[in-house]
Parts: structure tokens; C-alpha cells; sequence
């Protein structure tokens, strides 16, 4: 519809230019050329004539200037953000950590703790291997 309107503006505005630019002024102009004869088209006729089309055009170009501007400010509402791609982030208040099971190590990558509370390496490979840790 916004389209539609903004051509059917277009074409007044192109319109009311013509118009205006054909009434004779005080110096010329591009006015009809006035010659003597009655008619719709005698100098008095034709300056009616274009006075009225004058009035309707400016008319419709203020009409459609209004609700082109109505249109505009009705789709210029807060749209939402699109939040599909960032990450959630969600604040749950969780107790504190529990302590974890023996034997379980605190660091990734650390040994487990033995019963006896000492750690020790894993022994080396049997058969000429080469030792993985010491």
C-alpha cells in the first residue's frame, strides 16, 4: 500500500509541477497562448482551468503527504531483538559445591589420591617399553 501511494505521489508531484509551470505568469511564461475566440481554452478559461487543477493537485498532494506520514509512523514501532543467536544465560542460585567423592582428583588431569594418601606414577610397561610417566 506504502508503494502504491508513494507512486500516486510521484505522479502528483509531476503533475502539479506541469500545471504550474503551464499559467502564464506576470513576465511569459510556458502559459497556453492566449488567442481570441470563446471557448474553455480563451485566456480567462484556461487560466480557470489551470487555477482549479492547480487547487485539486496541491489538494491531493497534502492529502497523500498526511497519510503517507501516518502510514510511516504507524511501522515505525520497537520491534524486537533478535536474540536467536546469543547465548542464554540463566541465574540459578545453586548451593554450595560438595565436596567431591575420594578419590576423585579437584584438578583435570591430576592423579587420584590412593587410600594410603601418598600418589604414586603407573608403572613402567613390561617387555622394553618406554616408560610413560615417573
Amino acid at each position: 500500500m506504502t508503494t502504491f501511494l508513494l507512486v500516486v505521489h510521484a505522479l502528483i508531484a509531476i503533475a502539479l509541477v506541469a500545471v504550474i509551470l503551464l499559467q502564464r505568469s506576470e513576465g511569459g511564461g510556458l502559459g497556453i497562448g492566449g488567442g481570441t475566440g470563446g471557448g474553455l481554452m480563451t485566456a480567462r478559461g484556461a487560466a480557470n482551468l489551470l487555477t482549479r487543477a492547480t487547487t485539486v493537485l496541491a489538494a491531493l498532494f497534502i492529502a497523500n503527504s498526511i497519510i503517507l506520514a501516518v502510514l510511516a509512523a504507524g511501522t515505525n514501532k520497537v520491534k524486537p531483538i533478535d536474540t536467536s543467536l546469543a547465548p542464554v544465560t540463566k541465574t540459578v542460585t545453586s548451593p554450595a559445591p560438595a565436596t567431591p567423592p575420594a578419590g576423585v582428583p579437584l584438578v583435570p588431569g591430576a592423579l587420584p589420591a590412593t587410600p594410603g594418601g601418598s600418589t604414586t606414577a603407573p608403572a613402567a610397561p613390561a617387555e622394553g617399553g618406554v616408560p610413560l610417566a615417573k
